[in-house]
């Protein structure tokens, strides 16, 4: 077990580690090194290129394979042309659904207010373009030079950290979060097993749902709670269009009595 883990970090660790998901893990390059070591073929790592595919059928001693092509032209150093997100200012409308895709934090903002790019941070992974919902992203060459394969090594360890920072605050708010998830479900599990393991990266804590006790509740409970529930989106849905003093009174009186009858 122990050396098929050692493995897995080896790939791993050849991998870019932009999070892009194009080899079809879209939950990262770690689940990719893994499905590698259980059998998956080395040469999906797009943004990787050819010299990713060769080293890791180097380690494995597999037939060497063409690596997956990509939209982008080849550099010099034999992977694609790097590239950066930005975003059309101007055009943004702060729905902070950017911000929510992209894997290793590199972009800021709030809601409803202007969101821009940390280009020295963006991997180019394009997860942030599909969830904008005014299309006011755009990918653009990234013009400095090359890196060595010292710098570029630095920079595969630093986005790991910052996308294994980026998990663990998902797994904080998995329980509490309303609405859709924007990336794939992250499997948390495996990162943390992972970073258990090494000493130079922060490691994954699991956080457990806490056990809520079972309530239960007469049907004049039920009925009343339906009742309540129904006055309340009503109200919402009055407020969102224009406010109201005694609405919203009403409706912080509602969801009181609603919090008593559900005994939370």
């Amino acid at each position: 077990m122990n050396s098929q883990i050692s493995l897995i970090q080896q790939i791993d660790a050849f991998l870019p580690q932009t999070q892009c998901g194009l080899c079809g893990h879209r939950d990262g390059c770690l689940p990719y090194a893994k499905s590698i070591v259980e059998g998956e073929e080395a040469n999906k790592c797009v943004p990787g290129g050819q010299p990713v595919a060769d080293a890791i059928a180097q380690l494995l001693d597999r037939t060497y394979l063409k690596a997956e092509e990509s939209v982008w032209p080849i550099q010099a150093d034999g992977r694609p042309q790097r590239m950066k997100a930005i975003i059309r200012e101007d055009e943004c409308i702060g729905c902070t659904k950017c911000i929510s895709a992209c894997p290793v934090d590199a972009i800021i903002g709030s809601g409803k207010l202007m969101h821009t790019v940390l280009t020295d941070l963006c991997t180019g992974c394009e997860l942030c373009i599909p969830p904008c919902p005014v299309d006011c992203i755009d990918l653009v060459e990234d013009i400095n030079p090359l890196p060595t394969e010292a710098l570029r090594l630095q920079e595969q360890n630093d986005l790991r950290l910052r996308y294994y920072a980026h998990i663990q605050r998902e797994e904080k708010s998995r329980l509490h979060r309303k609405g859709p998830v924007v990336r794939a479900e992250i499997n948390t599990e495996l990162f943390a097993q992972f970073t258990a393991q090494l000493n130079n990266i922060p490691e994954i804590q699991m956080i457990e749902k806490p056990e809520q006790p079972v309530i239960t509740l007469d049907a004049k409970t039920t009925i009343e709670l339906a009742k309540i529930r129904t006055q309340i989106k009503k109200l919402e849905k009055q407020l969102s269009v224009r406010d109201d003093a005694n609405k919203r009174l009403q409706l912080n009186d509602l969801q009181i009595k609603l919090a008593e009858l559900q005994g939370v």
